[in-house]
């Protein structure tokens, strides 16, 4: 397990969409179906991670929480499955149905989608407006693996709850923390070497 940082992507850069495997339903997914809600939030979690274990209950809440309320979510994986199988579509799944998430947990076999949002570590979140413009690139809380700090997704919900409000969401900004993601042998992107 290595400690990585979040590259903290710069603010106000525009979503790129994607089109992924939906490891539920089997079926692609497109970022631009969430055209029309209030805020979007892409998360990049796995399945092995101390870090997401740690916040895997706060994470399936926040759907709960926030999915009624016009927040368009998902989670992508984008780890190297053949090293690390846990991370394969069909134990993503099996999470999943274990954490009753109601928003797509989508694969990311080539690891493009990754490359193309900087993302380096799970796991690691990207909250956009409605015009898909990034308002929030941090961490969760201020909750690690071993800390005796509870976790309470205070800082995401914060930016959700400025966004939902009409708010200008803080420019003060934590980069998240978690393992580094599982890249294919000679797949590492640049801006992580």
């Amino acid at each position: 397990m290595v400690m990585t940082p979040s590259t903290m992507l710069e603010l106000g850069t525009t979503a790129p969409n994607f089109e992924l495997l939906e490891v539920v339903s089997g079926k692609p997914f497109s970022l631009s179906s969430l055209k029309g809600k209030k805020a979007i939030l892409v998360m990049f979690i796995c399945r092995h991670c101390p870090y997401v274990l740690h916040v895997k209950e706060e994470i399936a809440r926040l759907g709960r929480e926030y999915v009624p309320k016009e927040v368009g979510m998902v989670a992508i994986s984008s780890n190297d499955s053949v090293k690390f199988p846990d991370d394969s579509p069909v134990h993503l799944k099996e999470m999943a149905l274990e954490l009753g998430l109601n928003f797509p947990l989508c694969f990311d076999e080539t690891q493009s989608v990754a490359k193309t949002y900087k993302a380096a570590c799970t796991p690691e979140f990207y909250l956009f407006d409605k015009a898909f413009k990034l308002v929030y690139q941090g961490q969760l809380d201020g909750s690690r693996p071993g800390s005796q700090t509870p976790v309470t997704g205070n800082d995401l919900r914060e930016a959700i709850e400025a966004v939902l409000s009409n708010k200008p969401v803080s420019p003060n900004q934590k980069p998240s923390v978690g393992c580094n993601i599982k890249w294919k042998p000679g797949n590492e992107p640049d801006y992580f070497r």
